[in-house]
């Protein structure tokens, strides 16, 4: 993870977050086109029926939650929000090459989170200890949770069956086996959604794309840290 980090912040003297992720979209359009169109059409398909609409809306309240991080320990909602403002993240997993991208950008632009009185939370279907190494998991400093079922995704409205011809992909593919990965959960990820939360728990900022190649940037979260910290 210090290595990855340290090649994010020199990346990040050229590029933001979004630029780097559309540099990787490119280079996925020229190694694999008739791939990427595929993706093109099911994030069409998606924005037709409007998917991802029924994700929690500024001004709502957040549904609590009890989620175990990686050393198997529950940590709940109302725990991280006794601290201050919180920064809700759902991300697919780290097998997932724009996720790895935008947890780098996160982790550098942390400093600045936490001198808001914020504490961020990053949470996925992998299993605990399945997202990260030992290693890893000591130098992150946000926390990382596991949604195993996918069911506090879909309380926030951002769970998404996955469209068999990305699934057929992530396993012959890319190898991926996605049912060991999430302990059973083999067809339903998080669109991937940033959720701002104040200190009573309610959205003042939210950020929710379909399209799971685009993130919201870390400077805008900070912004909307701002308004209200």
């Amino acid at each position: 993870m210090l290595a990855a980090l340290i090649e994010y912040k020199s990346s990040k003297n050229m590029k933001n977050l979004k630029q780097q992720t559309e540099a990787k979209i490119a280079e996925g359009r020229q190694a694999n086109p008739n791939f990427m169109k595929g993706v093109d059409d099911i994030i069409a398909k998606a924005k037709t029926f409007q998917l991802g609409e029924d994700a929690i809306k500024v001004s709502q309240k957040a549904p609590s939650f009890d989620l175990p991080n990686a050393k198997g320990e529950l940590i709940s909602l109302k725990t991280l929000l006794k601290k201050g403002p919180l920064v809700v993240t759902f991300y697919r997993g780290n097998w997932c090459p724009y996720c790895s991208l935008q947890l780098r950008a996160l982790q550098a632009q942390l400093g600045d989170i936490k001198e808001l009185g914020a504490t961020l939370v990053a949470i996925s279907p992998q299993v605990p200890d399945g997202s990260l190494t030992k290693n890893e998991i000591d130098e992150m400093d946000f926390i990382v949770l596991s949604d195993q079922d996918a069911k506090v995704a879909l309380q926030y409205g951002v769970a998404w069956e996955v469209p068999p011809f990305l699934a057929e992909h992530m396993r012959v593919d890319r190898g991926l086996d996605l049912e060991k990965i999430n302990n059973g959960n083999s067809n339903i990820l998080p669109i991937p959604a940033t959720f701002v939360l104040g200190v009573n728990g309610v959205v003042e900022w939210s950020y929710v794309n379909v399209d799971y190649r685009m993130r919201s940037e870390p400077e805008d979260i900070i912004e909307a840290l701002k308004k209200f910290s």
